[in-house]
């Protein structure tokens, strides 16, 4: 099996399997209790909060441990529902953000979905122009929130930019970094940020946990009310083991980065080549060099992308027609619609994201593949 789905998730590390299984088994001691094997696993925990707060360059007390980066995303939303009745976000943002977003304008909150160019690049002037500032009407604009990477089209946002805008107006900034944590650098004070999610299944670390930056903890209303764990904001015992991994994780992805991020480039550029220059009508989605390493959408003219994912599964490699949390939908591609391509057009679209372990050899067979199997369906249409 070639699997080429990473931004769906990503094979878990052998470091954070073998830092997990003492949690899973002996160290099973509760973060919170006051004897020797929970002040263990409490250290650990906190080992980790000091980790992942290095990588960002942060404090470890603006760091708070989730279930990932759909639990973090809501968090930030409901926090922004609370103290304002106005939220900015984009219109290619994940379902976490878009469907949470849904649900707060069903109990009145106002929110302005902005426009993005054909590269994806989010329009500025509408993020400037859509701010309230609740004076001249009941609506006040409480936070912006922008994803730093896409996860179907990989652009990357000028998030710095964008979290200066929002800070002029004095608004809290938000950005869902579950695809760009661990593959690109990340400072939260050169970008600004007040807030970023991130997902451990997204950079080799195990699933169901994640965290969430907070430059000022204070401003964050608690998520769950429970024993005080996370500071009073998140209820509930630790997932030790799962942060344990993440932690494992973290530390992989940091001192690998730079050599990753140059192997899955290389490999995406050399598959990009071949794909527009071997296969007819076909386009390439995303602004071509600001994107993630090893991210890659391609819209084929004149074929279903759903079925040609089936096929290069029956070949033995693994594609996506888009987002994993949205590979059921019957519409096309909200992200690809967004970008101005038409309907008839974005059906044919597909996403191929490499990882670390890929190689020339499996992006070779994946092309030729690629092209027998768009051949076939061009000739059934």
């Amino acid at each position: 099996m070639i699997y080429l789905d990473n931004a769906a998730t990503t094979k878990i590390c052998e470091k954070a399997v073998k830092a997990m299984e003492p949690y899973l088994k002996e160290e099973y001691g509760n973060p919170s209790g006051i004897y020797s094997i929970g002040r263990k696993t409490r250290e650990q925990v906190e080992k980790v909060r000091w980790t992942i707060a290095k990588s960002l360059n942060c404090k470890p007390e603006n760091i708070f441990f989730t279930s990932g980066g759909t639990e973090s995303d809501n968090w930030v939303l409901d926090n922004g529902a609370y103290l304002g009745n106005h939220i900015i976000t984009s219109k290619i943002e994940h379902h976490a953000i878009l469907n949470k977003c849904k649900q707060l304008e069903n109990e009145g909150i106002k929110v302005t979905y902005v426009d993005v160019d054909k590269n994806g690049f989010v329009d500025m002037e509408q993020i400037k122009t859509d701010y309230k500032d609740g004076f001249e009407n009941p609506v006040r604009t409480s936070l912006v929130s922008i994803m730093l990477a896409n996860n179907e089209i990989g652009t990357i946002e000028p998030i710095r930019n964008i979290a200066m805008v929002a800070h002029r107006k004095g608004v809290l900034f938000h950005t869902d970094a579950v695809q760009a944590f661990g593959h690109i650098p990340i400072d939260v004070n050169y970008l600004g940020v007040d807030m970023l999610s991130a997902s451990s299944h997204k950079f080799n670390g195990p699933k169901g946990v994640g965290f969430l930056y907070v430059r000022n903890p204070k401003e964050m209303m608690p998520l769950i009310y429970g024993g005080g764990q996370e500071k009073g904001k998140r209820g509930g015992t630790e997932n030790v083991a799962g942060i344990i991994g993440m932690g494992a994780a973290v530390e992989d992805s940091m001192r690998n980065m730079s050599a990753r991020y140059n192997k899955e480039k290389n490999l995406r550029d050399y598959m990009v080549k071949r794909i527009l220059g071997e296969i007819p009508n076909v386009s390439l989605n995303g602004h071509y060099a600001n994107r993630l390493p090893g991210n890659a959408s391609f819209t084929f003219d004149g074929i279903n992308g759903t079925s040609l994912v089936v096929i290069m599964d029956e070949e033995g490699v693994c594609i996506s027609a888009g987002s994993a949390c949205a590979a059921s939908a019957e519409k096309p591609s909200h992200v690809i619609s967004a970008l101005g391509i038409p309907k008839e057009k974005a059906y044919g679209t597909i996403r191929i994201t490499i990882g670390h372990e890929n190689t020339r050899k499996e992006i070779d067979y994946t092309v030729e593949k690629l092209k027998a199997g768009v051949k076939e369906l061009r000739a059934k249409s």
